[in-house]
């Protein structure tokens, strides 16, 4: 086994992957598995690069003054290339056309060091397949032998806004591999950059608290579930009075246990009917990309119409009202059992496949965040079909159980004003995700988190046992709003939607495509990666949007419960905390990733989610 030849620290001269300039970087760590050097650029890149592509200074040095009298191209002798003309180079002035090229080498040598920030645009396209219509706008993951690259590098200046029309370079390969001849195209498009993706090596920042924290939270959550539930149970909630704790044989029940079992499962089946599109996922570590079935929404469907059978023959959907309690601690005994499985699969999965963000070495830290990335039975995925299925659409079931109980105990022939507004706000949200299903794909939980019992609790206790906190609270305290107030908090409903959709549609069109001529009139920071940061429409207002038309949408949920208590307001609470906390996590990772073309971006949108306050 090869020992490493540069060592952590060490500044050398590292190669921009499909290209021939080097640039100055620094080792920061080396995977012994993968054999690859995790290095630093001076604007904060990092990528993983081959130890062929690393050289020393000094030996960089050395062949750059044998070889300053030629270009890269023309370093072999004549004999070795074909005499026949290339494409598209007149025979006159081909001398003149050598002296110019390194005049221009020596100028772009010293704009090279002059340049703060250098925006790569790296085109790893075969000539036939000179479009953007890829996933997200990406590249594909590997290099092929016959496909050519070059960089255009742009020195950044501070009040820079570049539109979506970058010039693109096309390269036709010669006989000889080693050498390329460019061709100028007056096509304009904008290429998307595929970045070099690292190994996932230990994790060292800690979230959540870290141990301490992450093992009180184990306990903490399902406590909260539980406490939250019996405060609702009582006919006058206090905050300062603990409710009663029923009897533990009571919290318990097979039959209930049974009924989430099958629900589950339902999920499972109606998850692995062939009908819907397949996508691929961002690429992974090892630039593979799995590939993911959208058929949330036809789930959703047939969800819907198996309720509706079971109502037309007398089915008493109350049934989940009466246990509700019981089936909260089904669905927590579930996601523990679930958990478990996770971390011990996990222990076998391949290196690559580990979570950056749960690959700790803490037992209890990767147990709660999620050891492996993207845990798959065949290619039934985990995470992704939990994330969506079973906590989501048990949340419109739950809800609609909750209207029929408020009928019953109440004998009403109609629910209430008020359990019509929660109802339909929280399905509207609920129809939009699996909709748009797609776009999870590019969340932090599905590229960033691991699956353990942080998301395996989230998705299948607290989404559909807490997000429904408010139709359970109608059904013992019923609430009378009036038609004007109704009206007033749709309308906040209706905003806060728009915010929340427009935004995540304006942010996932871009990543997909952004050339699309409806974007034209967006202005972006480019990147090192060769993603854009956008800084007009809603992204140019404030940073994250979305979140701020979440918490709207929060509020909306939670004024037709009234103002009697604070129980019903939970969630917006938790909700802002919630977002505040993931727009930090998001802020660390954009950071790191994109370096000073993030700060260029803060600079330019200050406020985060919510504009002039935070």
């Amino acid at each position: 086994m090869p020992s490493r030849k540069f060592a952590d620290g060490e500044v050398v001269m590292g190669r921009w992957p499909g290209s021939v300039l080097y640039y100055e970087v620094q080792v920061t760590s080396y995977d012994d598995v993968a054999h690859l050097y995790t290095v630093k650029y001076k604007d904060g890149t990092e990528l993983a690069l081959k130890e062929s592509d690393i050289r020393s200074q000094s030996s960089f040095k050395h062949r750059k003054s044998q070889s300053s009298s030629s270009s890269p191209s023309r370093r072999s002798s004549s004999r070795s290339r074909s005499r026949s003309r290339s494409p598209g180079r007149p025979a006159k002035g081909r001398r003149r056309s050598a002296s110019q090229s390194r005049e221009h080498k020596d100028d772009k040598k010293k704009t090279i060091q002059e340049t703060s920030l250098a925006l790569v645009v790296l085109v790893l396209l075969k000539p036939s397949e000179n479009n953007t219509k890829r996933y997200n706008g990406e590249p594909e993951s590997t290099e092929k032998n016959d496909t050519s690259c070059i960089i255009l590098e742009q020195k950044l200046k501070p009040d820079l806004e570049i539109k979506r029309v970058l010039e693109q370079y096309s390269l036709r390969s010669r006989k000889d591999d080693k050498k390329t001849e460019e061709i100028f195209s007056e096509k304009k498009t904008f290429v998307a950059v595929k970045p070099i993706e690292k190994v996932p090596s230990k994790t060292k920042e800690l979230e959540f608290g870290g141990r301490i924290g992450t093992f009180m939270l184990i306990f903490l959550l399902p406590a909260t579930v539980f406490y939250l539930l019996l405060m609702c149970k009582q006919d006058d909630p206090s905050l300062l009075n603990f409710p009663p704790l029923p009897a533990l044989e009571s919290l318990w029940e097979w039959r209930v246990f049974g009924v989430f079992i099958l629900w589950f499962f339902l999920q499972a089946m109606l998850y692995l009917l062939p009908i819907g599109k397949v996508v691929e996922g961002l690429p992974l570590s090892n630039g593979r990309k799995l590939q993911y079935r959208i058929n949330g929404f036809y789930a959703f469907i047939l969800t819907a119409a198996a309720i509706g059978v079971l109502l037309y023959f007398q089915f008493e959907l109350h049934y989940l009202y009466d246990h509700f309690l019981q089936f909260a601690v089904s669905a927590a005994a579930f996601s523990l059992a679930l958990s478990i499985y996770l971390y011990v699969r996990s222990l076998k999965a391949p290196e690559e496949e580990l979570a950056p963000g749960g690959n700790s070495g803490y037992f209890i830290y990767d147990f709660f965040t999620g050891h492996e990335l993207n845990p798959r039975i065949g290619s039934f995925d985990l995470k992704y079909f939990c994330e969506l299925r079973p906590g989501l659409i048990g949340w419109v079931v739950i809800n609609l159980a909750m209207l029929l109980a408020e009928m019953k105990i109440h004998n009403l022939s109609m629910p209430s004003l008020s359990m019509i507004l929660v109802n339909s706000f929280q399905l509207l949200y609920v129809v939009d995700a699996l909709w748009n299903e797609e776009a999870i794909l590019t969340t932090m939980d599905i590229t960033h988190d691991g699956f353990g019992f942080m998301l395996a609790f989230g998705d299948l206790v607290w989404v559909p046992f807490v997000y429904s906190l408010q139709a359970f609270y109608l059904v013992g305290h019923p609430t009378t709003i009036t038609w004007p107030v109704a009206a007033a908090i749709t309308v906040l409903n209706c905003v806060g939607y728009y915010v929340f959709r427009s935004a995540n549609s304006q942010k996932n069109n871009f990543r997909r495509n952004p050339a699309d001529p409806k974007l034209a009139n967006l202005k972006f920071i480019p990147t090192a990666t060769g993603k854009g940061l956008l800084v007009t429409g809603w992204w140019g207002f404030v940073r994250h949007p979305n979140y701020l038309g979440d918490i709207i949408m929060a509020l909306a949920w939670s004024l037709p419960c009234g103002f009697n208590h604070i129980l019903p307001y939970f969630y917006v609470i938790y909700f802002i905390c919630l977002l505040v906390h993931r727009e930090a996590r998001d802020e660390h990772h954009c950071k790191q990733k994109y370096g000073l073309a993030w700060e260029r971006y803060c600079q330019r949108v200050p406020y985060r989610i919510f504009p002039y306050i935070y």
